[in-house]
């Protein structure tokens, strides 16, 4: 295991007591992470993944036993099965095991895109969930949103764009419900989980509770001073887990996981890749917190998902997000008079620093990712370039140069790519998915390329468009060069899907169509 520099948080945690300091800690201590249902079922549960019992190595993970787990293991290891049949017997007889998500013929009728959207929030929203004993779901004390298909349950970063579209269409109760759940996430745990599962905890995922605190303006003091204490409390997870030392000593952050064994729900598949190798395993997970699981961007080779290491780069998403969130902690502390404004304000101007002189590339005019390993930045252009321009973290005549190689060379026919290689994982060439099309066009109308703008955002819309006439569904990811859906990854494309409908709607919203 690595050693990674960490900062100290006290004088920061001292510094954001509200004013008079009379008042409860921060936060309390986060709770220890829950058992997954590879640390429940151990053996079974190597059987069921390794042997694909399941097509989807998520369908396991989701089952709920129906009786206490220590009896199922006993009875298991008393007479283990078989055979493959025998084993799927054993499962479906000791667990209520999760149904394929329905395939729904499309009608020959195709309402206007904007109306199946908005017939499609009441399907994909959850009452508030209490999990029922043994179940690998998380508690949520308010209503929420799924991406749908195989995804069941919340997602961080996905949340945020699809809130776009609730914001969109009058569902701003929704969202707050949402951000609620969220708050309680970071009370219980010290950080928002990945997702709503106990096999996702042990890491996050890119930081954008506060962009969605900002959909939301009009709260009451009360409020605002737990939202607050949620995002300082978040905003340690990061400097604490996650920071390492840049070549002249300045601290950034990079992706990771407090786990280095397979993913519980892509069990076989890491196995297969990490080959038993504990960093390897890590560096998977750690690809699975950035959001973007697979990419090139995490790969030593730029194309073999056998030589990932993520935790070896420094990420520009992740470190434009952490300015964002100081800027914003900054400001809250401001309203409500709290000590802790300068000491955030002052973190935001150094992370700024940092990130100009060790994540902008002045010959090719792009921001990108940190290899510590090579000690310059990894090659190639990626979507990711966008985010200093989202955040506003760009010095205004790099943002401008970024803003011109976007268009230049990530700019596809049908909408934004998300890298410039094509490597068979999702997160690369031709692939364009929605999340990146709305932070692209954002960014660069905000360094005054509404043009960009308008192309990207314009272009993207009319993809899913013509998906959605040929097929009346919309995808979680699309192919933005032939126009078609999305391939590649661990898994088939799904529909639904929670953030193509929020960045469409918000992009229809911007763009009157």
């Amino acid at each position: 295991m690595r050693a990674w520099k960490v900062l100290p948080l006290a004088a920061v945690a001292a510094a954001c007591v509200e004013q008079p300091a009379a008042r409860p800690p921060v936060t309390a201590p986060p709770l220890a992470a829950p058992a997954t249902p590879a640390d429940l079922y151990g053996t079974l549960f190597q059987a069921v993944q390794m042997r694909r019992i399941f097509a989807d190595g998520k369908t396991f993970v989701d089952a709920v036993p129906r009786r206490d787990p220590a009896a199922i293991m006993a009875d298991y290891r008393a007479a283990p099965p078989a055979d493959d049949a025998a084993l799927k017997a054993f499962v479906l007889a000791n667990f209520d095991v999760p149904a394929e998500a329905p395939t729904v013929a499309p009608s020959a009728e195709r309402p206007p895109l904007a109306d199946h959207i908005r017939a499609l929030w009441p399907q994909l929203t959850r009452p508030p969930l209490v999990p029922r004993a043994g179940s690998s779901a998380l508690a949520l004390p308010r209503r929420y949103v799924v991406p749908g298909g195989r995804f069941r349950e919340m997602y961080y970063w996905d949340s945020y764009f699809t809130m776009l579209g609730l914001e969109s269409d009058g569902h701003g109760d929704l969202t707050r419900d949402m951000i609620e759940d969220f708050v309680s996430l970071v009370a219980r745990y010290g950080h928002v989980p990945n997702g709503t599962r106990s096999y996702y905890v042990s890491r996050s995922q890119p930081p954008f509770l506060y962009l969605m605190m900002g959909l939301v303006p009009d709260v009451d003091r009360a409020t605002q001073a737990r939202w607050l204490d949620a995002l300082i409390a978040e905003h340690g997870f990061w400097i604490a887990q996650r920071s390492v030392a840049m070549p002249d000593g300045a601290t950034l952050q990079r992706y990771g996981d407090a786990r280095f064994t397979p993913r519980d729900e892509s069990w076989r598949e890491d196995v297969e890749t990490g080959a038993g190798d504990r960093q390897r395993y890590n560096d998977l997970r750690a690809g699975a917190e950035s959001g973007w699981d697979f990419s090139s961007r995490w790969l030593a080779d730029g194309r073999t998902l056998a030589t990932i290491d993520t935790t070896r780069i420094v990420p520009v998403d992740l470190n434009s997000l952490l300015y964002g969130m100081e800027r914003a902690i900054a400001t809250r502390c401001r309203a409500l008079g709290r000590a802790c404004a300068g000491d955030f304000d002052r973190m935001a101007d150094t992370r700024r620093a940092a990130i100009e002189r060790w994540l902008w590339s002045a010959d090719e005019g792009r921001y990108g990712d940190f290899d510590l390993t090579a000690g310059r930045l990894r090659a190639g252009v990626t979507a990711a370039t966008a985010y200093p321009l989202f955040t506003g973290v760009a010095a205004p005549g790099r943002g401008a140069r970024a803003a011109d190689t976007i268009a230049r060379v990530l700019l596809a026919p049908n909408g934004l790519r998300t890298t410039t290689v094509a490597t068979g994982q999702q997160w690369d060439k031709p692939n364009g998915w929605a999340p990146l099309q709305w932070i692209a066009v954002g960014g660069v109308a905000r360094y005054g390329r509404d043009d960009v703008a308008r192309m990207i955002g314009t272009r993207f819309l009319a993809t899913v468009e013509r998906e959605y006439r040929a097929s009346g569904k919309l995808l979680e990811k699309y192919d933005v060069e032939e126009s078609r859906p999305g391939g590649g990854g661990e898994y088939p494309t799904q529909d639904g899907f929670g953030w193509t409908n929020g960045v469409t709607r918000a992009l229809q919203e911007r763009f009157a169509r």
